[in-house]
């Protein structure tokens, strides 16, 4: 219990002295600044790991006349994500050392990393449906700040768009959310995740399932982003700096994702099969529509933003199939884009504050040429993107589509079999608009202007990212055996496989 604790007051606690403490202005401060924060991720790691390893269990009386509890727990559903989440937790901080926002409040800007990472902790822990909403709200008040107060300051008027979407889209998301737990909470009689997951709706008519969770598919939905609500997310990407773009993707998506899976996937087995080819639909126009998509984008930011929305429908695509597999592939999925996107937004970010822009129009010199580790970075993290055997891409997306092939009985077959050929063909448009950014800029004999390749804390965190991507692709074994048992809890009960 004093392990939960500990990890999510000492980055909450540290996030909020940080921002209140006024702005830093002097490099000597920004440098003590970031020294703290990165002491502050290390630790929160550290007893992430543990609490990871151990599965203490915190529940505490919160609001009793409402039967809302202080209830935080580990389970394999969550501990890869807590686990991503403290790890780039302690990347961003470290990479910030060379490459934050030089805009004199460098308190303010950690400050909000530490609180984007504290409210991301408390999701994935929680086992309180209620306090579950609390918590995902407390991350966008700070991502916010690190979008409009710390984005690109080229351009104020993309800024201020990019974080206006953002606060229009995740508020009204935030709302249909909220009703949609009120909903559950209202007719299930508890908060208790792990008592409503228990439950797979007893109690619960299939007509008030069927409503629920058309209303929390549609409040998370826009988390994910799902195709059509995932026009916030490329400006957002494109305006936001480094950090808050390797968080918004590597984090705050899979909240989304983790959010379909408590609160709907496993309360609301009749409800989800009901909007499951609705789920199917969108994930796969979203795979199709990010990959042409990135075919024709020039901005290399929002390219990647694009390839996250077609990565996400894969995701989708394999919740969608209600199968043990399709659970399965959507969880290693999550873990799988976390860390290939936030390899590509260290990198393009980097390569953006080395270039002045991310234009792929603007010629350049030959990455391999003149800078061979960011080179080799990048050439992994789009094999990857494109789903080559071997890496850590590969796996969720063969498995959602092998899911979707042989869905659970109770979905449409011909529908999801025609979802996983078009599945199918957005992995060939992947492989187009990645071979495309790496013919642009990593190919080519051109040697000027000269490039500072990656170095000290850039080149250990992408370094460390690399190793992932490989690790994770060669054996992905033991993250599929840390979520087997309750992925098979979860879709054992509810609708049977084919």
């Amino acid at each position: 219990m004093s392990l939960l604790v500990a990890a999510l007051l000492l980055p909450a606690t540290a996030g909020t002295a940080l921002v209140v403490s006024g702005r830093a202005g002097r490099p000597s401060r920004d440098r003590l600044v970031n020294a703290f924060a990165l002491v502050v991720a290390l630790a929160t790691a550290v007893l992430v790991v543990a609490a990871v390893v151990t599965r203490p269990v915190l529940d505490q009386p919160w609001v009793p006349s409402l039967g809302m509890r202080w209830h935080f727990a580990v389970d394999g559903i969550s501990a890869p994500l807590l686990v991503l989440t403290a790890v780039l937790g302690v990347a961003v901080v470290l990479h910030a050392r060379t490459h934050a926002p030089d805009v004199g409040s460098g308190a303010t800007f950690h400050g909000c990393l530490l609180l984007v990472e504290f409210g991301a902790l408390a999701t994935f822990l929680t086992r309180d449906a209620v306090l579950f909403f609390v918590a995902f709200e407390v991350v966008l008040v700070p991502m916010w700040v690190l979008i409009s107060r710390f984005g690109d300051p080229h351009d104020p008027a993309a800024r201020r768009d990019a974080s206006g979407r953002f606060v229009l889209y995740t508020v009204l998301g935030s709302t249909l959310m909220l009703i949609g737990i009120l909903a559950l909470v209202t007719s299930a009689g508890t908060a208790d995740l792990s008592a409503l997951a228990a439950s797979r709706g007893a109690g619960l008519s299939r007509s008030t399932q069927v409503v629920v969770a058309a209303i929390l598919l549609a409040g998370l939905g826009i988390k994910v982003p799902l195709w059509p609500v995932h026009t916030w997310l490329p400006p957002a990407h494109t305006t936001a700096p480094t950090a808050g773009s390797v968080l918004l993707a590597a984090v705050l998506l899979k909240m989304g994702t983790y959010g379909l899976v408590r609160l709907v996937v496993a309360p609301l087995p009749d409800g989800f099969a009901a909007v499951a080819p609705v789920l199917a639909v969108a994930g796969v126009i979203g795979i199709l529509w990010g990959g042409l998509a990135c075919l024709v984008e020039n901005d290399l930011k929002r390219l990647v933003a694009y390839s996250s929305v077609a990565h996400m429908g894969f995701v989708a695509l394999g919740l969608a199939s209600g199968t043990t597999t399709g659970l399965q592939a959507a969880l290693f999925a999550n873990v799988a884009h976390g860390v290939v996107s936030a390899l590509l937004f260290f990198l393009v970010g980097g390569l953006k504050d080395r270039w002045g822009s991310a234009d792929l129009r603007t010629a350049r010199a030959a990455l391999r040429e003149v800078s061979p580790r960011l080179g080799f970075a990048m050439v992994v993290g789009f094999a990857a993107t494109l789903g080559l055997p071997g890496l850590v891409g590969f796996w969720g997306e063969f498995l959602a589509v092998l899911a979707a092939w042989s869905p659970a009985t109770d979905r449409p077959l011909g529908l999801f079999r025609l979802c996983a050929v078009l599945a199918v063909l957005g992995t060939g448009l992947a492989a187009a608009y990645s071979l495309r950014v790496l013919r642009t800029v990593w190919a080519g004999e051109r040697t000027e202007p000269a490039l500072v390749d990656a170095r000290g804390g850039e080149l250990a965190v992408l370094a460390v990212l690399v190793l992932a991507v490989v690790a994770l692709g060669v054996v992905p074994g033991p993250l599929l055996q840390t979520t087997i048992a309750d992925a098979t809890a979860i879709t054992s009960t509810g609708s049977v496989s084919r």
